[in-house]
Protein backbone atom coordinates (compact mmCIF):
# COMPACT_ATOMS: atom_id res chain seq x y z
CA UNK A 1 0.00 0.00 0.00
CA UNK A 2 2.75 2.63 0.84
CA UNK A 3 4.29 2.16 -2.28
CA UNK A 4 1.25 3.02 -3.88
CA UNK A 5 0.90 6.33 -1.95
CA UNK A 6 4.20 7.10 -3.07
CA UNK A 7 3.93 6.13 -6.40
CA UNK A 8 0.63 8.36 -6.64
CA UNK A 9 2.52 11.03 -4.71
CA UNK A 10 5.41 11.86 -7.00
CA UNK A 11 2.85 11.21 -10.04
CA UNK A 12 1.28 14.18 -8.48
CA UNK A 13 4.64 15.84 -7.84
CA UNK A 14 5.76 15.57 -11.49
CA UNK A 15 2.08 16.44 -13.13
CA UNK A 16 2.57 19.66 -11.00
CA UNK A 17 6.15 20.39 -12.42
CA UNK A 18 4.95 20.06 -15.96
CA UNK A 19 2.05 21.98 -15.79
CA UNK A 20 4.37 24.89 -14.16
CA UNK A 21 6.97 24.37 -17.23
CA UNK A 22 4.18 24.47 -19.87
CA UNK A 23 2.78 27.86 -18.47
CA UNK A 24 6.65 29.14 -18.26
CA UNK A 25 7.39 28.07 -21.76
CA UNK A 26 4.18 28.96 -23.52
CA UNK A 27 3.87 32.13 -21.68
CA UNK A 28 6.88 33.12 -22.93
CA UNK A 29 5.63 33.12 -26.25
CA UNK A 30 3.74 35.97 -25.86
CA UNK A 31 6.81 38.16 -26.89
CA UNK A 32 5.81 37.82 -30.27
CA UNK A 33 2.44 39.48 -29.84
CA UNK A 34 2.57 42.90 -31.52
CA UNK A 35 0.46 46.17 -31.38
CA UNK A 36 1.56 47.67 -34.75
CA UNK A 37 1.34 45.23 -37.98
CA UNK A 38 4.18 43.62 -39.73
CA UNK A 39 4.25 42.77 -43.64
CA UNK A 40 3.51 39.20 -44.16
CA UNK A 41 1.97 37.38 -46.66
CA UNK A 42 -1.08 35.96 -44.70
CA UNK A 43 -3.25 36.03 -41.80
CA UNK A 44 -4.45 32.89 -39.67
CA UNK A 45 -7.62 32.73 -38.26
CA UNK A 46 -8.00 30.25 -35.80
CA UNK A 47 -11.36 28.46 -35.32
CA UNK A 48 -13.82 29.33 -32.51
CA UNK A 49 -17.54 28.98 -31.77
CA UNK A 50 -19.98 29.47 -34.32
CA UNK A 51 -24.09 30.51 -33.12
CA UNK A 52 -27.33 28.10 -33.99
CA UNK A 53 -28.07 30.52 -35.99
CA UNK A 54 -24.96 30.22 -38.44
CA UNK A 55 -22.94 33.56 -37.30
CA UNK A 56 -19.63 33.73 -35.37
CA UNK A 57 -20.01 34.21 -31.91
CA UNK A 58 -17.96 37.62 -30.56
CA UNK A 59 -14.85 35.58 -30.02
CA UNK A 60 -14.92 34.73 -34.00
CA UNK A 61 -16.18 37.91 -34.89
CA UNK A 62 -13.44 39.67 -33.45
CA UNK A 63 -10.51 37.26 -34.65
CA UNK A 64 -11.95 37.87 -38.23
CA UNK A 65 -12.00 41.44 -37.89
CA UNK A 66 -9.14 41.74 -37.08
CA UNK A 67 -7.88 39.65 -39.96
CA UNK A 68 -10.03 42.40 -42.21
CA UNK A 69 -8.34 45.21 -41.02
CA UNK A 70 -5.26 43.59 -41.64
CA UNK A 71 -6.02 42.71 -45.28
CA UNK A 72 -7.60 46.73 -46.10
CA UNK A 73 -4.54 48.12 -44.68
CA UNK A 74 -2.56 46.01 -47.01
CA UNK A 75 -0.44 44.13 -44.04
CA UNK A 76 -1.59 41.06 -45.68
CA UNK A 77 -2.47 39.27 -48.96
CA UNK A 78 -4.16 36.50 -48.13
CA UNK A 79 -6.50 35.28 -45.28
CA UNK A 80 -6.43 31.42 -43.77
CA UNK A 81 -9.63 30.65 -41.76
CA UNK A 82 -8.73 27.26 -40.01
CA UNK A 83 -11.57 25.25 -37.75
CA UNK A 84 -14.03 22.40 -37.36
CA UNK A 85 -15.19 21.81 -40.86
CA UNK A 86 -15.82 18.12 -40.31
CA UNK A 87 -19.88 18.30 -39.93
CA UNK A 88 -22.98 19.33 -42.09
CA UNK A 89 -24.42 20.81 -39.49
CA UNK A 90 -21.62 22.88 -37.71
CA UNK A 91 -19.33 24.28 -39.80
CA UNK A 92 -16.97 26.69 -38.33
CA UNK A 93 -14.67 27.38 -41.92
CA UNK A 94 -17.90 28.37 -44.19
CA UNK A 95 -19.29 30.91 -41.62
CA UNK A 96 -15.69 32.49 -41.52
CA UNK A 97 -15.89 32.24 -45.27
CA UNK A 98 -19.32 33.80 -45.39
CA UNK A 99 -17.99 36.55 -43.04
CA UNK A 100 -15.16 37.41 -45.01
CA UNK A 101 -16.72 37.83 -48.16
CA UNK A 102 -20.15 39.72 -46.69
CA UNK A 103 -16.53 42.49 -44.98
CA UNK A 104 -15.96 42.93 -48.71
CA UNK A 105 -12.74 40.16 -49.19
CA UNK A 106 -12.67 38.52 -52.40
CA UNK A 107 -13.13 34.73 -52.34
CA UNK A 108 -9.31 34.87 -54.16
CA UNK A 109 -7.85 35.91 -50.79
CA UNK A 110 -9.40 34.01 -48.90
CA UNK A 111 -7.66 30.25 -47.73
CA UNK A 112 -9.54 27.69 -46.24
CA UNK A 113 -8.34 24.89 -44.14
CA UNK A 114 -11.68 22.76 -42.53
CA UNK A 115 -9.16 20.29 -40.56
CA UNK A 116 -7.86 22.78 -38.40
CA UNK A 117 -9.37 20.67 -35.35
CA UNK A 118 -7.25 22.68 -32.35
CA UNK A 119 -4.27 24.85 -32.24
CA UNK A 120 -1.72 22.51 -33.76
CA UNK A 121 -3.36 21.23 -36.38
CA UNK A 122 -4.26 24.93 -37.16
CA UNK A 123 -0.64 25.63 -37.29
CA UNK A 124 0.96 22.29 -38.88
CA UNK A 125 -1.29 22.50 -41.59
CA UNK A 126 -0.79 26.23 -42.69
CA UNK A 127 2.85 25.17 -43.03
CA UNK A 128 2.47 22.29 -44.43
CA UNK A 129 -0.57 22.24 -47.01
CA UNK A 130 -0.88 25.78 -47.50
CA UNK A 131 2.81 26.65 -47.77
CA UNK A 132 2.42 29.49 -45.07
CA UNK A 133 6.24 30.24 -43.82
CA UNK A 134 5.37 33.90 -42.24
CA UNK A 135 2.33 34.86 -40.91
CA UNK A 136 0.02 36.80 -38.31
CA UNK A 137 -2.45 35.11 -36.08
CA UNK A 138 -5.35 36.87 -34.72
CA UNK A 139 -6.99 35.76 -31.87
CA UNK A 140 -7.86 37.12 -28.34
CA UNK A 141 -4.29 37.64 -25.82
CA UNK A 142 -5.32 34.45 -23.68
CA UNK A 143 -4.93 32.18 -26.74
CA UNK A 144 -1.93 34.09 -28.49
CA UNK A 145 0.97 32.62 -26.45
CA UNK A 146 0.35 29.12 -26.55
CA UNK A 147 -0.73 29.14 -31.07
CA UNK A 148 2.75 31.50 -31.25
CA UNK A 149 4.70 28.66 -28.93
CA UNK A 150 3.36 26.23 -31.91
CA UNK A 151 4.06 27.81 -34.96
CA UNK A 152 7.60 29.14 -33.63
CA UNK A 153 8.22 25.59 -32.20
CA UNK A 154 7.09 24.27 -36.33
CA UNK A 155 9.59 26.67 -37.72
CA UNK A 156 7.52 29.56 -38.90
CA UNK A 157 7.51 33.39 -38.09
CA UNK A 158 4.11 34.22 -36.88
CA UNK A 159 2.91 37.13 -34.94
CA UNK A 160 0.07 37.54 -32.86
CA UNK A 161 -2.46 40.46 -33.07
CA UNK A 162 -4.71 40.67 -30.49
CA UNK A 163 -8.57 40.71 -31.07
CA UNK A 164 -10.03 41.36 -28.04
CA UNK A 165 -12.32 44.16 -29.17
CA UNK A 166 -14.97 43.87 -26.22
CA UNK A 167 -14.80 42.51 -22.68
CA UNK A 168 -16.52 38.23 -23.36
CA UNK A 169 -18.93 36.34 -21.17
CA UNK A 170 -16.96 33.22 -20.39
CA UNK A 171 -13.36 35.30 -20.78
CA UNK A 172 -12.42 33.70 -17.46
CA UNK A 173 -13.35 30.34 -18.10
CA UNK A 174 -11.71 30.61 -21.48
CA UNK A 175 -8.18 31.66 -19.81
CA UNK A 176 -8.63 28.87 -16.96
CA UNK A 177 -9.49 26.26 -19.95
CA UNK A 178 -5.93 27.64 -21.68
CA UNK A 179 -3.77 26.57 -19.01
CA UNK A 180 -4.41 23.00 -19.73
CA UNK A 181 -4.60 23.35 -23.67
CA UNK A 182 -1.18 24.72 -22.61
CA UNK A 183 -0.19 21.45 -21.35
CA UNK A 184 -1.47 19.88 -24.21
CA UNK A 185 0.36 21.98 -26.56
CA UNK A 186 3.66 21.65 -24.59
CA UNK A 187 3.42 17.34 -25.22
CA UNK A 188 1.84 18.20 -29.06
CA UNK A 189 5.36 19.95 -29.70
CA UNK A 190 7.64 17.69 -27.62
CA UNK A 191 5.97 14.56 -29.62
CA UNK A 192 6.25 16.39 -32.93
Amino acid sequence: MNKIILAVFLAAILSIGFFNVAQSEIGAASEWIIERPQQVSVAIVPGASVLKNGSPSDILADRLLTAVSLYETGYVEKILVSGDGSKVDYNEVVVMERYLLDAGVPSEAILADSLGLDSFDTMKRAQEIFGVQSAIVTSQEYHLPRILYIGRGLGMEVYGMSSDWQPYVKADEFAKRERYANVKALFEMMLH
